[in-house]
């Protein structure tokens, strides 16, 4: 076999059924066996949409996501989709087309050393040397993208490679010396942590995406319920614990609920179980609860003891660590902290006020009562991404997609398109930004081609929101180069005051339009509804956007390097 033909044979191997890229010179053999292979090929529209789609497609099944690029600027365009999948443990698999191998070094047209360029933000990384180490190659690739704590893996193939012959035998069996992921918790140390949770008198579980990477869920509620101990989730662990359950805290952090920063600053016990302790958690770290004894399960070593000390680490399985506790696990003395718990939810509710134009909270709030939860939904970054994380309060796993490690504005699309390739029948929804949305606004030819009816809600302040809220509360409201509806006649200084502005560009409705996807604009509250029924009834991509209150801020908000106790808690939450 060819090079290019192990290539697909490996993919249809792996029961890979769809992928995503962009053809090129150094990437064409193997696009040519592609052609005739039963594997779906999606063709992006940039290679940063055809990563941000494959990483959405992991994220929605748990499998790994697959995209390929050529050579040079093909690979570095996939730089960014690479690095928002490193930091948030998405496993993806990247084939990449390379200069011949005599070329390599010689600055040949269209060579970067993507090896180099890509070592820091993937799993591993490998540059194929002979045609008889490939079907090696790949078969360890796919294994270490999904395994342990998943990432992405990159494959640089150079092109004599893809063209050279060999006898091919196809691997069963992976042994990487070096790399054994520990999946059991160390029996002693589950001991120790069944009996810091009867002890504890005000736990608190602390769940990030390693929940869902690990399919705990189940779990996770069991320990909960059994135990009796609130349950907060970070941005990825959305949906790991149903946010309509009593014990719900819901999302906790920088734009968390206040109840949920109240009882992480106030319990004698954090169980956290496959998160981080990440600064956007944390806040300032020499006031990060101050009373609690930590115990941390991960299945990534690295993880322990990096921001915080731990008092009972335990490496293992998320899934299985919670398998073991649940088996020792009794309820502590936890009755008074509950009623405490309760308390601080009723006095501090999320809430904005109605008033003064079209509230993107509104928005969220009633495409969630509309879709009963039921619907897969994929954010960009910015203030949008933090009202969705407030407003659509996720029941399930792998129905909340976002980019949180990295904040990659232009995430959300395609992350969307990969999400609704997996599942053509599911109802995906888009919430984004006009700045966010114009990152990969171009993946609308995508969506169109492909018959990938995702629906796009485009929340337009008019602003890079999230940047412009900062600018008004930490600079003085000076509005530096967040204003997108600015052009050459806007005066130097700008307050955001004027009441004259140009028109905003582009006008979305005739760029959905032009792409062949359906336009809807709403400006009032009483629009909203029926526009986002009209909108999931149509049967191809829709662009729906929403002029909503150009300074609307994102509250409650720890400020960068205060305390977590130390939130910004906004309208009638004082």
């Amino acid at each position: 076999m060819k090079g290019c033909e192990i290539v697909v044979e490996a993919l249809l191997r792996e029961k890979v059924e769809v992928m995503f890229g962009y053809p090129g010179g150094m990437i064409m053999d193997v696009f040519d066996v592609l052609y005739g292979s039963p594997i779906r090929f999606i063709l992006t529209r940039h290679e940063q949409g055809a990563a941000h789609a494959a990483d959405g497609y992991a994220r929605a099944t748990g499998r790994v996501g697959v995209c390929i690029a050529t050579s040079g600027p093909g690979a570095t365009n996939l730089v960014t989709g690479l690095a928002t999948a490193y930091m948030d443990s998405v496993p993806v698999v990247a084939i990449t087309g390379q200069v011949p191998t005599p070329m390599i070094g010689n600055d040949a047209f269209q060579e970067a050393d993507i090896v180099g360029i890509t070592r820091p933000i993937t799993k591993h990384n490998f540059l194929v040397s002979t045609v008889e180490e490939l079907p090696r190659i790949l078969r360890e690739a796919f294994h270490i993208a999904s395994t342990g704590r998943p990432g992405p893996v990159l494959i640089d193939l150079p092109k004599d490679i893809q063209k050279a012959e060999t006898d091919a035998r196809m691997p069963e069996k992976v042994e990487i010396r070096g790399y054994k992921p520990t999946y059991a918790g160390h029996p002693q140390q589950v001991r120790r942590a069944g009996a810091e949770i009867a002890r504890a008198k005000r736990p608190v579980i602390y769940a990030g995406g390693g929940v869902i990477s690990s399919g705990a869920e189940r779990e996770l509620k069991a320990l909960a319920v059994k135990a009796g101990i609130p349950v907060t989730t970070t941005l990825l662990g959305l949906g790991a614990f149903p946010e309509t359950h009593a014990l719900s805290l819901g999302m906790l952090g920088m734009h968390g609920t206040v109840y949920a920063n109240y009882a992480m600053m106030e319990s004698d016990l954090i169980v956290a179980v496959g998160a981080r302790f990440d600064d956007r958690v944390t806040g300032k770290l020499a006031a990060f609860a101050p009373n609690a004894r930590i115990i941390h399960i991960d299945i990534d070593p690295a993880s322990v003891q990096k921001n915080v000390k731990v008092h009972i680490p335990i490496i293992g399985d998320v899934r299985n660590v919670l398998g073991q506790l649940n088996e020792i696990a009794r309820k502590g003395d936890t009755g008074e902290w509950l009623k405490r718990v309760a308390a601080w939810k009723r006095e501090h509710p999320l809430a904005y006020s109605r008033k003064d134009g079209l509230k993107p909270q509104f928005v969220i709030e009633t495409m969630r009562e509309l879709t009963k939860g039921e619907a897969i939904v994929a954010t960009d970054v910015g203030q949008h991404q933090m009202w969705a994380a407030q407003y659509c309060r996720p029941v399930r796993p792998r129905t909340f997609l976002t980019s949180g490690g990295l904040g990659t504005m232009g995430y959300g699309f395609p992350a969307a398109l990969g999400a609704q390739a997996a599942f053509p029948d599911r109802l995906v929804v888009v919430i984004s930004g006009d700045g966010s949305f114009q990152m990969n606004i171009q993946e609308l030819a995508t969506a169109v081609e492909n018959d990938l009816p995702v629906k796009v809600l485009v929340l337009n302040n008019g602003y890079l929101g999230m940047v412009r809220q900062w600018q008004q509360l930490f600079y003085k409201g000076r509005y530096a180069s967040t204003c997108l509806a600015r052009d050459a006649r806007c005066p130097t200084i700008c307050d955001g005051k004027a009441k004259k502005c140009p028109p905003y560009v582009p006008d979305f409705l005739k760029v959905a339009e032009a792409y062949g996807a359906a336009g809807i604009r709403v400006e009032r509250e009483r629009e909203v509804a029926p526009a986002l029924r009209e909108a999931f009834r149509i049967r191809k991509p829709v662009v729906a956007e929403f002029i909503v209150a150009r300074e609307e801020n994102v509250f409650p908000m720890v400020p960068a390097g205060a305390a977590m106790q130390e939130m910004i808690k906004g309208i009638d939450l004082a």
